[in-house]
């Protein structure tokens, strides 16, 4: 089942969270480009929401332009990088300092999902629900 398929199982709760993180991992997400990243480069499109970073990632070129609608830029020309899931979360995220996550076709209301930054879905190290410094063994 592809990615969008999985979504829409899991929004209905018929959904298995193992096979959505799977298919999230070996999808091609378009990630639009942005100038001015976090290290005042050109990097990818992201926003930060409850001290989370998340970056924008779609599954087609349709649900990209529909998110460029939804902010009123659908005039302009945007540049994408094609990156699988998995590269997004082993690659990508690490490089951010502090938390971060993916937010998938966000201007889709009822096709969006959001990956946070826990584990099982990011890199133990850049997950917020395990402790980095657990508490070690007397």
């Amino acid at each position: 089942m592809e990615l969008t398929a999985e979504i829409a199982a899991f929004r209905v709760g018929v959904g298995d969270p193992g096979r959505l993180v799977g298919e999230f991992r070996r999808a091609v997400l378009l990630v639009p480009r942005s100038g001015g990243s976090v290290d005042g480069e050109d990097g990818l499109m992201s926003a930060v929401s409850g001290g989370i970073r998340w970056f924008y990632a779609f599954t087609d070129e349709e649900a990209l332009a529909r998110f460029a609608e939804a902010r009123g830029e659908a005039d302009r020309e945007w540049p994408f990088l094609a990156i699988l899931g998995a590269r997004l979360v082993d690659a990508v995220v690490p490089e951010v300092d502090g938390p971060a996550g993916v937010a998938v076709n966000v201007a889709d209301a009822d096709g969006s999902m959001m990956f946070p930054p826990v584990a099982g879905i990011v890199p133990d190290a850049c997950a917020v629900d395990i402790e980095a410094d657990s508490a070690e063994v007397a």
